[in-house]
């Protein structure tokens, strides 16, 4: 019985190494892009017929070919983080008539490369949360127009939003020390430990600790999956190992809940037994009782400026030339601190 062997299929990268140019200009020429010389633009389209190349099925309907389409990558649909950060997104998209296409990673490293290497087809710029390196230098390797958020400590050729944890958690930090806290604990993200990604939360934890000369070290920090299940599992393990624990700073406001409400359930008083500071300032931290103390952060914001950087980069700047933009953290005293 004869074998039949499976053409390879010719992608968008062989048509730009064909012809000398980005994936980016490929994709801007296929789409009839005005950002493009007609005379690259023909010589690009013969290539890619001469070649056979086919544009994806989502690059020839799914999306408008007369407009700008930005690609959003974010970690996990359900975190109420994301909707307010997509929601200052579409505002600044929507103010330039730009359509988004929304991804979901999970912030699970196979699913950062697979996104990365989806959407440079699919997109004409992106706004993304990626947690592993390996994924942000695909990104950089394919010429992909992308702004980072939560860029600090990340790849320094992407331009991105910083979020300036350094002075945020000083301050939410040395609010605990100032109410007499010794035996202060972490709640970290153990995906971002996994992913051994920059974490200037945990940093500033240590170098605080040592500073003010606390008992506590690595230790006391506690991995959590990123949720209020999370962070009512790590506070029970937490709670086995530091029973003596007074205070408890959690790597965002989903595991702070948890972590609480695991603590008024095994009868401790927050916060006189015990003290929680959040970070993110979300909705659901007013809600909790007594309500979360949390550094707070503009998410709307987080996402305009995001998309006010890949506006420049549409418009032609290169990524070095498109500077960091920066959302600070600002501390909401409430009860459970």
């Amino acid at each position: 019985m004869p074998t039949t062997r499976k053409t390879r299929r010719i992608t968008i990268d062989d048509v730009a190494r064909a012809t000398g140019v980005s994936r980016q200009t490929v994709s801007r020429a296929i789409n009839n892009k005005t950002e493009i010389d007609p005379e690259t633009r023909q010589r690009i389209l013969e290539a890619a017929r001469l070649m056979g190349y086919r544009p994806s099925r989502f690059a020839r309907g799914l999306v408008r070919q007369d407009v700008t389409t930005l690609g959003l990558v974010i970690a996990d649909v359900l975190n109420p983080f994301f909707p307010e950060v997509t929601a200052g997104v579409l505002k600044a998209a929507e103010r330039r008539e730009w359509q988004v296409v929304v991804y979901n990673t999970g912030s699970q490293r196979r699913k950062e490369l697979a996104v990365v290497d989806m959407i440079a087809e699919q997109v004409d710029v992106c706004v993304a949360f990626l947690l592993h390196a390996e994924a942000i230098n695909r990104a950089v390797d394919m010429s992909m127009p992308i702004v980072l958020l939560d860029k600090d400590g990340m790849n320094p050729s992407v331009p991105g939003v910083r979020i300036d944890f350094d002075a945020g958690v000083r301050e939410g930090l040395g609010h605990l020390i100032d109410r007499g806290h010794r035996r202060i604990a972490m709640l970290d993200d153990e995906a971002r430990i996994s992913a051994a990604a920059p974490n200037p939360r945990r940093e500033v934890y240590l170098e605080l600790a040592s500073r003010h000369g606390l008992p506590v070290d690595e230790s006391w920090i506690e991995p959590a999956a990123n949720s209020v299940a999370g962070g009512a599992a790590a506070m029970e393990r937490l709670l086995e190992v530091h029973p003596d624990v007074t205070a408890v700073f959690a790597y965002n406001d989903l595991i702070a809940i948890g972590a609480q409400r695991t603590a008024v359930r095994r009868g401790l008083r927050v916060p006189d037994d015990c003290a929680f500071l959040g970070c993110d300032g979300l909705s659901l931290s007013e809600l909790v009782e007594p309500p979360l103390t949390t550094l707070h952060i503009d998410k709307p914001r987080l996402g305009e400026l995001a998309v006010e950087q890949a506006a420049q980069l549409v418009a032609g700047a290169e990524p070095h030339e498109v500077p960091d933009s920066v959302v600070r953290p600002e501390l909401l005293l409430r009860g459970s601190t």
